[in-house]
């Protein structure tokens, strides 16, 4: 023996695989903190879009009362519904 009392034993890491390691480690958790800043990023906007949505459906609402408001209006100022007449509900979005 020449004195070396370390065992060149092959399950033993040597300081080459636990630099990779330790890179490899370190590349993981950055892109975990990337990731993370995103999914915080896109629940902030999603959030957003469900409030203007809201919001939307709201005003949708509100224009719909109001559009049957001056329709029965109209109809009252008019003599009453005749023939040509038409309702709201059966009338075909424009997007069909």
């Amino acid at each position: 023996m020449n004195g070396n009392t370390q065992r060149s034993d092959s399950n033993m890491p040597n300081d080459n695989t636990l630099d990779r390691l330790e890179k490899r480690l370190e590349a993981l958790e950055s892109r975990l903190a990337y990731q993370e800043h995103w999914l915080d990023t896109l629940d902030r906007a999603v959030a957003g879009q469900e409030r203007r949505l809201t919001q939307l459906e709201r005003l949708s609402e509100l224009l719909q009362l109001r559009l049957r408001e001056q329709h029965q209006l109209l109809q009252a100022n008019d003599g009453g519904p005749g023939e040509d007449d038409y309702r709201m509900e059966d009338e075909v979005p424009p997007h069909y």
